[in-house]
């Protein structure tokens, strides 16, 4: 069988995410997330189907909520598949073996998913630690190491929250390509800037894969606490000055929140960013009234490719 330059049988290069790079100036995707244990499949399973819709470049799936690991990750990925639209499916490891990893790799295998994105992950009260994979670059070493697939990882514009610094997460991020990481989504941010600053220092350290920026609209006020709860993303004044002034009126504080994800794509793709990775919580409201936003300038910029 002939394998192409991602490690992924020649038959299946078209649904390979990081030749989208090659084809496209500016990628545009969305991240969902399996619904949890009490939730009925059918509810997310309309919601691939909206967001299928709307022709994103790809969806990526994160693990199961709930602490249930990557149980629904190629149910949910399979569904987007049957959508039209190729699917990037999350495998964390902070918990696993190899021999759960293989399975979670056969699974994905079985369901036609031949791209993931290899994350180490949440800790998850009382389960013990991986004593096979210490950091995300090794699950990417080992995937890559069983073939089939293409890998992405995540990086962090502000610094991954265990990292002693910027400097020193952006050396370790380079352990992540070496390993066979071939594209990078970011995590969410909120002011551009950081984004930028942090492109530098990729450049510097001549990490040259494409990243995609991560964009998560604020448009609940419970979103902004639950982010620096689990992200320590910065919030900036602008943002602070929003939810201060629209935090009892949720409808104008849904429009303010689009608004805001907008300006920060546009400056984004004005800037030369490779791609867009939109974190939309499930809500295909928020999704389709952004993509309208910016579909426009996604076309013009990838008819130049």
């Amino acid at each position: 069988m002939e394998i192409n330059s991602a490690g992924v049988p020649a038959e299946d290069k078209n649904m390979v995410i990081s030749q989208l790079f090659d084809r496209k100036k500016a990628v545009y995707s969305f991240e969902i997330f399996p619904p949890k244990p009490t939730t009925e499949v059918d509810k997310v399973l309309a919601t691939v189907r909206e967001l299928a819709d709307l022709r994103p470049d790809y969806i990526s799936v994160t693990c199961s909520a709930g602490g249930s690991g990557n149980s629904r990750t190629a149910e949910i990925a399979r569904a987007v598949k049957d959508c039209g639209v190729e699917p990037l499916a999350h495998l964390t490891c902070i918990n696993a073996d190899k021999r759960s990893a293989d399975a979670s790799l056969a699974q994905l295998r079985e369901n036609g998913i031949c791209n993931v994105l290899a994350l180490r992950g949440d800790r998850i009260e009382g389960a013990p630690l991986s004593k096979d994979f210490a950091h995300a670059s090794d699950l990417a070493a080992y995937i890559r190491e069983k073939g089939g697939f293409d890998i992405a990882g995540a990086c962090y514009p502000e610094g991954h929250p265990d990292a002693p610094s910027l400097a020193q997460d952006v050396r370790n991020l380079k352990y992540k390509i070496d390993a066979g990481v071939t594209h990078l989504n970011s995590q969410l941010f909120f002011d551009n800037e950081d984004f930028y600053r942090f492109a530098d220092l990729l450049q510097a350290a001549d990490i040259r894969v494409p990243v995609q920026a991560g964009i998560m609209p604020l448009v609940r006020k419970n979103h902004v606490e639950r982010i620096i709860r689990l992200s320590g993303a910065k919030i900036p004044a602008k943002i602070s000055r929003m939810i201060a002034r629209f935090e009892d009126k949720p409808d104008a504080l849904l429009e303010a929140g689009i608004a805001y994800a907008v300006d920060q794509i546009v400056d984004l793709l004005s800037a030369g960013v490779r791609g867009v990775h939109l974190y939309v919580m499930n809500n295909t409201y928020v999704a389709r009234r952004i993509t309208e936003s910016v579909a426009p300038i996604l076309k013009e910029l990838n008819s130049e490719a």
